[in-house]
């Protein structure tokens, strides 16, 4: 597995893979050995263990030379990790004291479907984007950067933030988290209603008219986005000359 990865110390990279190896390993235990109700949060140690793990392979498949330990996502942001224990806390509170509320299998599965939904769309929009694609938002134009409309993204501009969206809505599903279900989705929501202004916003600087008639012919793919108009945004250069 660390074959591909730039030379530098292996060990970062193995011990947050054989981390995440050993949340999916346990995952599976932990849906083998508890009783019904608290096996949902088996399902979600795998999808959590899974996605992480499957975005540091997939971004060392099409861009090796990118490769850092952040591209596990793992350390993705403050935020990120509390939601994560928020919706540990909900789910615990409401499998010991309302198991009731943990009833609802067809409503897992269904989180089940869509997590495997995101992820594939996810997955697939890197693997098209190839040497294009960036875990962060890039300020400069590499050498190479070119616009891809195909594939996934004829469906839509930002099919990778889709996947995630989609994902990550059904991580709380899959847990039949009721609080968490409407609070991801509106967190996520919003963070990538911000994150793809700005994106678009440089997309346009990137590549001009091109972009443009893109956007007029695909959707950006995360539903009542409402994004500002790009042509009154700052030029990329502004940022460029305050770095």
């Amino acid at each position: 597995m660390t074959k591909g990865i730039p030379r530098q110390p292996k060990w970062p990279y193995v011990w947050r893979a054989g981390l995440l190896t050993g949340v999916f390993v346990a995952g599976l235990v932990w849906r083998a050995k508890t009783i019904d109700v608290w096996k949902p949060f088996g399902t979600y140690a795998c999808l959590l263990s899974f996605f992480h793990l499957s975005e540091f392979m997939t971004i060392l498949v099409v861009k090796p030379k990118s490769v850092k330990t952040d591209s596990f996502l793992i350390n993705h942001s403050p935020e990120y990790h509390v939601a994560a224990v928020l919706s540990w806390i909900e789910f615990g509170i409401e499998a010991y004291f309302f198991p009731s509320v943990k009833g609802f299998s067809l409503v897992s599965f269904l989180g089940f479907a869509l997590c495997l939904t995101g992820e594939v769309v996810r997955k697939l929009a890197m693997v098209t984007a190839g040497s294009n694609f960036s875990h962060k938002v890039e300020y400069r134009k590499e050498r190479g950067h070119r616009l891809v409309t195909h594939g996934v993204y004829s469906l839509w501009r930002h099919p990778s933030y889709v996947g995630w969206f989609y994902w990550s809505i059904g991580t709380q599903l899959v847990l039949m988290n009721p609080i968490c279900t409407i609070g991801y989705a509106y967190a996520s929501w919003s963070f990538f209603q911000y994150r793809i202004e700005e994106e678009e916003r440089i997309l346009i600087e990137f590549f001009g008219q091109e972009y443009r008639e893109y956007t007029k012919k695909v959707a950006p793919g995360i539903p009542f986005l409402s994004l500002k108009d790009n042509d009154a945004a700052q030029d990329v250069e502004d940022i460029q000359d305050q770095e």
